[in-house]
């Protein structure tokens, strides 16, 4: 039970992080929704790997991976993110604060 309610989240996180970038207005919002959808989503998922197969080959592969995947793609999404805010390219009218041009100058 436990592993289809990890992965049934992790479709979730999935799901609706695919919707965020269809319906976000920036790439940096976007990007937030993809970093979001990995973390959350396949974290959770690879989880209910571990759950179901236990501690031997399959398992072992996801609690390795979870870290990895963790790291990596929140390392990616903030690399990302600023690669194109340093390529200029420009936040959503709608956007509110930018703490980051501060920072720039």
């Amino acid at each position: 039970m436990i592993t289809v309610i990890l992965i049934s989240i992790g479709v979730l996180f999935n799901i609706f992080g695919c919707i965020g970038l269809i319906r976000l207005p920036d790439v940096y919002n976007r990007l937030q929704s993809a970093t979001k959808c990995v973390t959350l989503g396949c974290c959770s998922i690879l989880l209910g790997v571990l759950f179901h197969f236990g501690l031997n080959d399959a398992g072992f592969k996801a609690l390795i991976a979870i870290p990895v995947l963790f790291f990596s793609s929140t390392v990616a999404a903030h690399a990302l993110i600023r690669g194109a805010y340093h390529f200029g390219t420009g936040l959503d009218k709608r956007t509110v604060k930018d703490d980051y041009k501060d920072v720039v100058k």
